[in-house]
């Protein structure tokens, strides 16, 4: 089975962007989604030879074309303008610390979905794709959902009986970092979901239907134990930024 197609994600990308922004420059949409401009420029002359775009007054800027504002698929969309707000923030988050900084959105009570994403500029860094899923549970993130939702032992027995692992994970050892991530108010996952890669998540505050998560990925050995703590704690300062709630 293929993986979602990283081109029709940018695509969609810049969709939001200019859904919930209105009309904007080349410049701009680059600054805000983390392409490159020979990416952005390809992407926005394919989208305007399509009909979803058009070039603005002054030519230098790009807008929804009257059928796509009007059909309302995307400014409509509340969380769709949400993930188009919080986009830049994630991109600016991964360029600034070096990591894969994605926003997943909880559907149903068990699973998550990656919903954006913001890379560094490195040139190896973690590959992650829009729409990529995982269960509760596993993960950082999915650790941050089960300590915000306080099951009970059954229900817990439960949960991590219905997860896999990569690597060996005992459920006395699992419980424990689900307590821990409920003090930091961030879970860490070392390699347990996938082999070589670190993650810190959380569960944005105050967000329920939908639950909204960040995490942020780096790769194992990479950093040491007070950095990646303090990764987490810089993750949790961006939550309190109002892209990520609703007004």
């Amino acid at each position: 089975m293929t993986g979602p197609v990283r081109s029709v994600s940018q695509a969609f990308a810049i969709l939001r962007l200019l859904a919930s922004e209105g009309a904007l420059t080349l410049t701009q949409v680059c600054r805000d989604t983390g392409l490159s401009p020979s990416s952005a420029l390809n992407l926005l002359r394919t989208l305007v030879g399509e009909g979803a775009l058009e070039r603005a007054g002054d030519a230098r800027r790009y807008r929804l074309t009257p059928a796509w504002q009007g059909a309302d698929l995307l400014s409509g969309a509340r969380m769709a303008q949400r993930i188009a707000q919080a986009q830049p923030l994630l991109t600016r988050f991964a360029q600034g610390h070096d990591t894969a900084c994605g926003l997943w959105q909880q559907i149903g009570s068990d699973r998550l979905t990656l919903v954006a994403l913001g890379e560094s500029e490195a040139t190896t860094r973690i590959h992650m794709a829009i729409g990529q899923r995982q269960p509760v549970g596993a993960g950082s993130v999915g650790r941050a959902v089960i300590a915000t939702e306080a099951p009970d032992p059954d229900e817990l027995h439960r949960r991590f009986g219905a997860l896999r692992w990569r690597r060996p994970l005992a459920f006395a050892a699992w419980a424990e970092q689900v307590a821990r991530t409920r003090q930091t108010g961030f879970g860490i996952d070392d390699g347990y979901a996938h082999p070589g890669v670190v993650s810190i998540g959380l569960v944005v505050p105050g967000t329920r239907s939908p639950r909204l998560c960040l995490s942020a990925s780096v790769f194992a050995g990479s950093r040491s134990e007070r950095e990646i703590e303090a990764l987490g704690e810089a993750l949790l300062a961006l939550t309190t930024e109002s892209a990520f709630h609703e007004s």
